[in-house]
Protein backbone atom coordinates (compact mmCIF):
# COMPACT_ATOMS: atom_id res chain seq x y z
CA UNK A 1 0.00 0.00 0.00
CA UNK A 2 1.40 3.21 -1.16
CA UNK A 3 1.98 5.74 1.81
CA UNK A 4 0.44 8.59 1.89
CA UNK A 5 3.95 10.56 0.84
CA UNK A 6 4.35 8.63 -1.86
CA UNK A 7 0.95 9.70 -3.23
CA UNK A 8 1.64 12.95 -3.13
CA UNK A 9 5.04 12.66 -4.76
CA UNK A 10 3.01 11.08 -7.49
CA UNK A 11 0.57 13.54 -7.84
CA UNK A 12 3.55 16.38 -7.92
CA UNK A 13 5.23 14.11 -10.41
CA UNK A 14 2.88 13.66 -12.99
CA UNK A 15 1.97 17.27 -12.59
CA UNK A 16 5.32 18.46 -13.12
CA UNK A 17 5.91 16.11 -15.77
CA UNK A 18 8.50 14.75 -14.08
CA UNK A 19 8.72 10.99 -15.49
CA UNK A 20 12.08 9.89 -13.89
CA UNK A 21 10.80 11.11 -10.16
CA UNK A 22 7.30 9.28 -11.27
CA UNK A 23 9.42 6.61 -12.15
CA UNK A 24 11.36 5.96 -9.16
CA UNK A 25 8.36 6.60 -6.65
CA UNK A 26 6.40 3.49 -8.01
CA UNK A 27 9.60 1.44 -7.87
CA UNK A 28 9.70 2.49 -4.15
CA UNK A 29 5.86 1.38 -3.58
CA UNK A 30 6.90 -2.26 -5.89
CA UNK A 31 9.50 -2.87 -3.71
CA UNK A 32 7.33 -2.30 -0.47
CA UNK A 33 4.86 -4.64 -1.74
CA UNK A 34 7.48 -7.40 -2.56
CA UNK A 35 8.92 -7.07 0.44
CA UNK A 36 5.27 -7.26 2.21
CA UNK A 37 4.96 -10.48 0.13
CA UNK A 38 2.46 -9.12 -2.78
CA UNK A 39 5.27 -9.99 -5.36
CA UNK A 40 2.73 -10.29 -8.53
CA UNK A 41 1.08 -6.88 -7.68
CA UNK A 42 4.80 -5.68 -7.17
CA UNK A 43 5.80 -7.31 -10.26
CA UNK A 44 3.44 -5.74 -12.39
CA UNK A 45 3.74 -2.21 -11.00
CA UNK A 46 8.02 -3.10 -11.90
CA UNK A 47 6.35 -3.89 -15.41
CA UNK A 48 4.22 -1.16 -15.98
CA UNK A 49 6.06 1.86 -15.02
CA UNK A 50 9.13 0.19 -17.47
CA UNK A 51 6.91 0.48 -20.30
CA UNK A 52 6.35 4.11 -19.79
CA UNK A 53 8.59 6.05 -22.41
CA UNK A 54 10.25 9.11 -21.29
CA UNK A 55 10.41 12.21 -24.01
CA UNK A 56 12.42 15.58 -23.76
CA UNK A 57 16.52 14.99 -23.39
CA UNK A 58 16.28 12.82 -20.64
CA UNK A 59 18.92 9.99 -21.47
CA UNK A 60 17.04 7.07 -20.62
CA UNK A 61 18.93 4.47 -18.15
CA UNK A 62 19.87 0.73 -19.46
CA UNK A 63 19.42 -1.39 -16.42
CA UNK A 64 22.38 -3.54 -18.44
CA UNK A 65 24.60 -0.46 -18.45
CA UNK A 66 28.14 -2.18 -16.40
CA UNK A 67 29.05 1.33 -15.10
CA UNK A 68 26.43 1.17 -12.22
CA UNK A 69 24.09 -0.83 -9.97
CA UNK A 70 20.72 0.85 -9.86
CA UNK A 71 18.87 0.47 -6.26
CA UNK A 72 15.59 1.70 -5.32
CA UNK A 73 17.02 2.14 -1.76
CA UNK A 74 14.10 2.60 1.21
CA UNK A 75 16.16 3.27 3.92
CA UNK A 76 14.85 6.41 6.85
CA UNK A 77 17.28 8.73 8.64
CA UNK A 78 16.48 6.88 11.57
CA UNK A 79 18.39 3.87 10.58
CA UNK A 80 21.47 6.15 10.36
CA UNK A 81 23.17 6.36 13.96
CA UNK A 82 25.84 8.83 13.50
CA UNK A 83 27.36 11.91 15.70
CA UNK A 84 24.67 15.12 16.12
CA UNK A 85 26.77 16.93 14.26
CA UNK A 86 27.01 14.53 11.08
CA UNK A 87 22.93 14.52 11.65
CA UNK A 88 22.64 18.58 11.52
CA UNK A 89 24.87 18.30 8.19
CA UNK A 90 22.59 15.46 7.05
CA UNK A 91 19.47 17.24 7.86
CA UNK A 92 20.88 20.35 5.91
CA UNK A 93 21.67 18.80 3.03
CA UNK A 94 17.91 17.19 2.69
CA UNK A 95 16.80 20.79 3.42
CA UNK A 96 18.66 22.36 1.05
CA UNK A 97 17.87 19.92 -2.11
CA UNK A 98 14.15 20.16 -1.08
CA UNK A 99 14.46 23.90 -1.19
CA UNK A 100 16.43 24.20 -4.11
CA UNK A 101 14.14 25.83 -5.88
CA UNK A 102 13.77 28.89 -3.21
CA UNK A 103 17.97 29.11 -2.95
CA UNK A 104 18.00 29.44 -6.60
CA UNK A 105 15.91 32.12 -7.13
CA UNK A 106 18.58 34.06 -4.46
CA UNK A 107 21.56 32.85 -6.88
CA UNK A 108 21.99 30.39 -4.74
CA UNK A 109 22.72 26.51 -5.00
CA UNK A 110 22.46 23.44 -2.33
CA UNK A 111 24.49 21.05 -1.87
CA UNK A 112 25.00 18.04 -3.51
CA UNK A 113 28.28 17.13 -4.14
CA UNK A 114 29.36 15.45 -0.90
CA UNK A 115 32.63 13.51 0.07
CA UNK A 116 32.43 11.13 2.82
CA UNK A 117 35.17 9.95 4.74
CA UNK A 118 36.15 7.14 8.03
CA UNK A 119 36.72 4.19 8.80
CA UNK A 120 35.02 0.84 6.82
CA UNK A 121 31.56 0.31 8.39
CA UNK A 122 30.89 3.36 9.87
CA UNK A 123 27.82 4.44 7.72
CA UNK A 124 29.40 6.46 4.71
CA UNK A 125 27.59 3.88 2.37
CA UNK A 126 24.36 3.81 4.26
CA UNK A 127 24.25 7.62 4.28
CA UNK A 128 24.35 7.53 0.36
CA UNK A 129 20.60 4.59 0.70
CA UNK A 130 19.53 7.59 3.14
CA UNK A 131 20.18 10.37 1.28
CA UNK A 132 18.31 8.73 -1.79
CA UNK A 133 15.45 7.32 0.16
CA UNK A 134 14.30 10.21 1.70
CA UNK A 135 14.48 12.27 -1.52
CA UNK A 136 12.70 10.05 -3.72
CA UNK A 137 15.68 9.47 -5.69
CA UNK A 138 17.13 6.75 -7.63
CA UNK A 139 20.13 5.47 -6.74
CA UNK A 140 23.12 4.80 -9.10
CA UNK A 141 26.24 3.01 -7.57
CA UNK A 142 28.75 3.45 -9.65
CA UNK A 143 30.51 0.71 -10.24
CA UNK A 144 34.53 1.69 -9.92
CA UNK A 145 36.54 -1.63 -10.86
CA UNK A 146 34.27 -0.91 -14.39
CA UNK A 147 35.70 2.49 -15.10
CA UNK A 148 39.48 1.73 -14.00
CA UNK A 149 40.73 -0.06 -16.70
CA UNK A 150 44.22 -1.02 -18.01
CA UNK A 151 43.50 1.43 -20.94
CA UNK A 152 44.11 4.03 -19.20
CA UNK A 153 41.86 6.51 -22.72
CA UNK A 154 39.04 4.82 -21.71
CA UNK A 155 38.75 5.40 -18.43
CA UNK A 156 38.29 9.20 -18.70
CA UNK A 157 35.85 8.24 -21.43
CA UNK A 158 33.88 6.36 -19.25
CA UNK A 159 34.13 9.15 -16.89
CA UNK A 160 32.48 11.31 -19.32
CA UNK A 161 29.75 8.97 -19.74
CA UNK A 162 29.13 8.99 -16.63
CA UNK A 163 28.81 12.58 -15.84
CA UNK A 164 26.97 12.74 -18.67
CA UNK A 165 24.59 10.28 -17.35
CA UNK A 166 24.57 12.33 -14.13
CA UNK A 167 23.33 15.02 -15.85
CA UNK A 168 20.85 13.81 -17.77
CA UNK A 169 19.23 11.60 -15.24
CA UNK A 170 18.65 12.66 -11.93
CA UNK A 171 19.42 10.85 -8.85
CA UNK A 172 21.99 9.93 -6.23
CA UNK A 173 25.12 9.16 -8.14
CA UNK A 174 28.08 7.01 -5.09
CA UNK A 175 31.35 7.31 -6.34
CA UNK A 176 32.33 4.07 -3.67
CA UNK A 177 36.06 3.65 -3.06
CA UNK A 178 36.86 7.00 -4.38
CA UNK A 179 40.11 6.94 -3.47
CA UNK A 180 40.91 4.46 -6.80
CA UNK A 181 40.82 7.46 -9.01
CA UNK A 182 41.07 10.56 -6.47
CA UNK A 183 44.24 9.40 -4.70
CA UNK A 184 46.85 12.37 -4.66
CA UNK A 185 48.81 13.08 -7.68
CA UNK A 186 51.93 14.07 -6.46
CA UNK A 187 52.06 10.28 -4.39
CA UNK A 188 55.17 8.84 -6.37
CA UNK A 189 53.65 5.77 -7.62
CA UNK A 190 50.82 7.27 -9.64
CA UNK A 191 51.53 6.99 -13.26
CA UNK A 192 51.09 10.31 -15.24
CA UNK A 193 47.86 8.65 -17.53
CA UNK A 194 45.96 7.99 -13.67
CA UNK A 195 47.23 11.58 -13.49
CA UNK A 196 45.23 12.90 -16.47
CA UNK A 197 42.38 10.60 -15.40
CA UNK A 198 42.14 12.59 -11.85
CA UNK A 199 42.60 15.79 -13.74
CA UNK A 200 39.29 14.93 -16.20
CA UNK A 201 36.95 14.37 -13.11
CA UNK A 202 38.10 17.31 -11.80
CA UNK A 203 36.72 19.38 -14.71
CA UNK A 204 33.74 16.99 -14.79
CA UNK A 205 33.32 17.38 -11.25
CA UNK A 206 33.43 21.19 -11.46
CA UNK A 207 31.61 21.89 -14.75
CA UNK A 208 28.76 19.71 -13.66
CA UNK A 209 25.75 21.60 -12.49
CA UNK A 210 23.01 18.98 -12.57
CA UNK A 211 20.13 18.61 -10.18
CA UNK A 212 21.49 15.26 -9.36
CA UNK A 213 23.48 14.57 -6.42
CA UNK A 214 27.42 12.99 -5.87
CA UNK A 215 28.43 11.47 -3.12
CA UNK A 216 32.49 9.93 -2.81
CA UNK A 217 33.03 8.12 -0.18
CA UNK A 218 36.65 7.00 0.79
CA UNK A 219 38.19 4.77 3.75
CA UNK A 220 41.01 7.57 3.52
CA UNK A 221 41.07 10.86 3.06
CA UNK A 222 44.83 11.27 3.05
CA UNK A 223 45.30 9.62 0.35
CA UNK A 224 43.12 12.22 -2.22
CA UNK A 225 44.28 14.76 -3.85
CA UNK A 226 43.67 17.79 -2.11
CA UNK A 227 42.52 19.99 -5.02
CA UNK A 228 39.32 17.45 -4.47
CA UNK A 229 38.09 19.21 -1.18
CA UNK A 230 37.19 22.63 -2.94
CA UNK A 231 35.21 21.03 -5.36
CA UNK A 232 32.99 19.51 -3.04
CA UNK A 233 30.08 20.98 -1.50
CA UNK A 234 30.41 19.49 2.45
CA UNK A 235 32.69 16.86 3.63
CA UNK A 236 31.58 14.52 6.58
CA UNK A 237 34.01 12.67 8.11
CA UNK A 238 32.78 9.30 10.18
CA UNK A 239 33.98 7.65 12.61
CA UNK A 240 33.44 4.39 14.84
CA UNK A 241 30.17 4.69 17.48
CA UNK A 242 30.66 6.20 20.32
CA UNK A 243 28.82 5.11 23.58
CA UNK A 244 25.64 6.76 23.26
CA UNK A 245 25.31 5.74 19.53
CA UNK A 246 26.42 1.90 19.97
CA UNK A 247 23.36 2.01 22.83
CA UNK A 248 21.26 3.37 20.30
CA UNK A 249 22.59 0.99 16.97
CA UNK A 250 21.88 -1.75 19.19
CA UNK A 251 18.39 -1.18 19.99
CA UNK A 252 17.66 -0.29 15.94
CA UNK A 253 19.25 -3.71 14.93
CA UNK A 254 17.80 -5.80 17.37
CA UNK A 255 14.27 -3.90 16.97
CA UNK A 256 11.09 -6.46 18.75
CA UNK A 257 14.24 -8.65 19.88
CA UNK A 258 15.34 -5.16 22.46
CA UNK A 259 14.98 -5.64 25.99
CA UNK A 260 17.05 -3.01 28.41
CA UNK A 261 18.92 -4.50 29.40
CA UNK A 262 20.66 -5.46 26.12
CA UNK A 263 22.24 -2.34 26.51
CA UNK A 264 23.97 -2.54 29.90
CA UNK A 265 27.44 -1.19 30.60
CA UNK A 266 28.75 -4.58 29.61
CA UNK A 267 27.33 -5.15 26.47
CA UNK A 268 28.57 -1.29 25.55
CA UNK A 269 31.80 -2.06 26.83
CA UNK A 270 32.54 -5.43 24.20
CA UNK A 271 31.18 -3.56 21.24
CA UNK A 272 33.86 -0.24 21.93
CA UNK A 273 36.08 -1.33 19.37
CA UNK A 274 33.48 -2.28 16.44
CA UNK A 275 32.12 -0.43 13.75
CA UNK A 276 28.51 0.38 13.15
CA UNK A 277 28.42 -2.73 10.54
CA UNK A 278 30.46 -5.04 12.90
CA UNK A 279 27.92 -3.81 15.61
CA UNK A 280 25.02 -4.89 13.39
CA UNK A 281 26.01 -8.22 12.35
CA UNK A 282 26.38 -9.44 15.29
CA UNK A 283 22.36 -7.84 16.19
CA UNK A 284 21.48 -9.96 13.06
CA UNK A 285 23.67 -13.37 14.41
CA UNK A 286 21.70 -13.08 17.80
CA UNK A 287 18.47 -12.78 16.35
CA UNK A 288 19.05 -15.52 13.97
CA UNK A 289 19.91 -17.70 16.99
CA UNK A 290 17.20 -16.63 18.84
CA UNK A 291 14.43 -17.21 15.93
CA UNK A 292 16.34 -21.10 15.23
CA UNK A 293 16.06 -21.44 18.66
CA UNK A 294 12.96 -20.43 20.00
CA UNK A 295 14.88 -18.29 22.27
CA UNK A 296 14.92 -14.33 23.70
CA UNK A 297 18.29 -11.98 22.99
CA UNK A 298 20.06 -12.05 26.52
CA UNK A 299 23.61 -10.29 27.06
CA UNK A 300 25.60 -13.30 27.39
CA UNK A 301 24.03 -13.97 23.69
CA UNK A 302 24.87 -10.82 22.31
CA UNK A 303 28.55 -10.43 24.48
CA UNK A 304 28.93 -13.84 22.77
CA UNK A 305 28.16 -12.82 19.55
CA UNK A 306 30.27 -9.68 19.51
CA UNK A 307 32.89 -11.37 21.00
CA UNK A 308 33.11 -13.80 18.21
CA UNK A 309 33.07 -10.32 15.42
CA UNK A 310 35.95 -9.41 17.37
CA UNK A 311 37.94 -12.80 17.09
CA UNK A 312 37.35 -12.45 13.34
CA UNK A 313 39.15 -9.53 13.29
CA UNK A 314 42.22 -10.58 16.15
CA UNK A 315 42.17 -13.54 14.79
CA UNK A 316 42.40 -15.28 18.66
CA UNK A 317 39.74 -16.28 20.90
CA UNK A 318 38.31 -13.47 22.97
CA UNK A 319 37.21 -14.13 26.24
Amino acid sequence: MATGEQIKALIKAHYGKDDNKFKTVVLQIAAAEARAGHTALARELKDTVEKVVTSGNIIKFKSENELFQYVIPDNKSSELVVSEEIQIRIERILSEYRQREKLNKFGMKNRRKILVEGLPGTGKTLTAYVLASELNLPLYIVQMDKIVTKFMGETSAKLRQIFEMINGNRGLYLFDEFDAIGADRSLDNEVGEMRRVLNSFLQFLEQDDSDSIIVAATNNHKMLDTALFRRFDDILHYSIPDEEQIGQLIKIRLGEFYSAKLGSAKVIEKAYTLSHAEISKSCEDCIKYAILNDAIVTSDLLIQCLSERISAYVGREVK
